[in-house]
């Protein structure tokens, strides 16, 4: 990786427009993103593109603060949305596409999104007509969505024509006076992330930090210019954003985004392409190694590997090195509101070291484990895991209650039970925010129940996650039903599938007369989570 940045010092000095200038001089005609369609963007022409519609956006009167959206699939267009949004100062919020209507204008209402990037068709979703239903049809007076007022646009990545390379001389000269004005601790972007409180809130990370995590990211997993990455984690979240494309860009890297993942279509592509980076969450290696195709594709170009973090299985990371071949595949850890990385193991590191733990700190971050009382505990015992330095986020938008909650004197309160051994590796014990991981997605249970209780036959609920062999995790849902009602476990989950993404659609359902609780009446889901594993060992 002696070529990484190729002269672009990393550090937290940087903005997201400086990079791109910088290498499109540097890799010029290089292949940055090939599409699934077969279109080549090279990094000059990428620029120009950016530069383009970052024009046009401003021409829309998107201005520095605003909020961009971008609902869509991976793609090239996509990435080009994003830097054309964070290049002239607007924050970038990017919005999970398995989102279902209701979901989607919480998070437009929420931002007070000004444009929205989205596409039509894909996978049977209308996501532009999905939008439009949820906020109400069509507005008057110019207005996109009724609904939405502080919405002024709704643009199609799908359309042809979208974001042409060339911006006139005058369109040129505004984008570069918009981006002179963009400064490292500009806010980049705004990524939505839930929490004990139920309802998601938007964690802001600046621009200089964001680019700063992201060349620590890199350099752990050695990645530099002749590495080809193939991307199957989607952009919405940290692993396809800032591990995924914002690394391919500032490493000069060509870049396969795909759409959805198909194990054997990904199989073909590493074969063909010479793919040599690929991370995912523990399902896509599982998946891949399941596949027809597996052992007879040639994937011998894999070098570096990412995957999971706490609850990554062992025979996924040992199969990692013996069965798909990597040199180096590793595990990390991190938060939305860390800028998605407090600890990471290294190349080199003992097999064992990467299957148990998630790593040291990266540098210039500090960790303590404090008891319920605020003390650090003694050496080896385990509390709530703290994080400070320039990865902690610069709060939660306009939410001061809950960022002087979750940051205190500087320190991120992560929710996580924790230890530090003696190497000074970090293991991840338990959630204290019940987190369920499904394939990489994260579920929280306290938005699922407020989404749930609902349900006209629901008196109360839980849910928890229970381990499952493919996913990693699933939720559970634990309820106590309403007199003479009755509930299938078919019935619930197509009531959830129109209401709330499918990773978080329960894939068990347990009807009980009562759940375990503090004498304060608190549901005690660790002994419900003991009840339920029982159950399915039985079962």
């Amino acid at each position: 990786m002696t070529d990484f940045y190729s002269g672009l010092e990393v550090g937290l000095g940087h903005t997201l427009p400086k990079v791109i200038a910088h290498v499109a001089q540097t890799w010029d005609q290089k292949p940055f993103c090939i599409d699934e369609n077969g279109t080549v963007t090279s990094f000059a022409a990428f620029q120009r593109r950016v530069i383009g519609l970052g024009a046009h956006l401003l021409d829309l009167g998107v201005a520095m603060g605003d909020r961009v959206a971008i609902l869509a699939p991976n793609s090239t267009a996509w990435i080009v949305a994003a830097c054309a949004a964070e290049s002239i100062g607007a924050i970038m919020v990017p919005i999970n596409t398995r989102f279902k209507g209701p979901e989607v204008r919480y998070v437009l209402e929420r931002a007070r999104v000004a444009a929205l990037f989205t596409v039509g068709a894909f996978l049977g979703t209308d996501y532009a007509a999905m939008v439009l239903e949820a906020g109400g049809g069509r507005g008057r007076g110019g207005r996109p969505v009724a609904g939405l007022p502080h919405l002024n646009a709704l643009i199609r990545l799908d359309e042809p024509g979208f974001a042409p390379e060339m911006a006139d001389l005058a369109g040129r000269e505004r984008f570069h006076a918009a981006a002179a004005h963009v400064t490292p601790a500009t806010t980049a972007d705004l990524l939505f992330t839930s929490g004990t409180t139920g309802m998601p809130k938007g964690a802001m990370h600046g621009h200089g930090q964001a680019l700063w995590m992201t060349s620590l990211w890199s350099r752990a997993n050695d990645l530099g210019s002749n590495d080809r990455m193939a991307v199957v984690n989607p952009f919405f979240h940290s692993f396809g954003y800032r591990s995924g494309w914002v690394s391919a860009l500032m490493g000069g890297m060509t870049l396969w985004p795909l759409a959805t993942f198909d194990a054997g279509a990904l199989l073909a592509l590493i074969e063909r392409e010479g793919i040599t980076q690929l991370s995912g969450a523990p399902t896509v290696f599982f998946s891949l190694m399941q596949h027809p195709d597996f052992g007879k594709r040639d994937i011998s170009s894999l070098r570096s590997g990412h995957t999971g973090g706490a609850k990554t299985p062992p025979d996924i990371i040992r199969a990692g090195y013996e069965k798909l071949g990597f040199e180096i595949f590793l595990t990390s850890y991190g938060q939305t509101e860390a800028t998605a990385m407090i600890s990471t193991n290294y190349p080199g590191d003992p097999l064992e070291a990467i299957i148990a733990t998630v790593g040291r700190p990266i540098p210039g971050t500090e960790v303590r484990i404090i008891g319920p009382d605020g003390v650090d505990v003694p050496a080896n015992g385990q509390g709530e895991l703290i994080v400070r330095g320039p990865n902690v986020m610069q709060g939660y938008f306009e939410d001061p209650e809950q960022t002087a909650k979750t940051i205190i004197d500087g320190w991120l309160h992560t929710g996580d039970v924790a230890r530090i051994g003696e190497d000074g590796r970090l293991r991840i014990l338990d959630r204290l925010k019940d987190v369920v991981i499904v394939g990489g997605f994260n579920a929280y249970p306290v938005e699922i129940e407020i989404m749930m209780s609902a349900h006209p036959a629901i008196v109360e609920i839980a849910i928890i996650g229970v381990p499952d062999e493919r996913m990693g995790e699933v939720t559970a849902a634990c309820v106590i039903l309403k007199p003479e009602a009755q509930l299938t476990l078919a019935d619930l989950a197509a009531w959830c599938r129109d209401r709330m993404a499918n990773y978080k659609v329960p894939r068990y359902l347990f009807v009980m007369k009562d759940l375990p609780r503090t004498p304060l009446g608190k549901v005690q889901k660790f002994q419900l989570r003991k009840q339920v594993l029982e159950q399915l060992q039985t079962a």
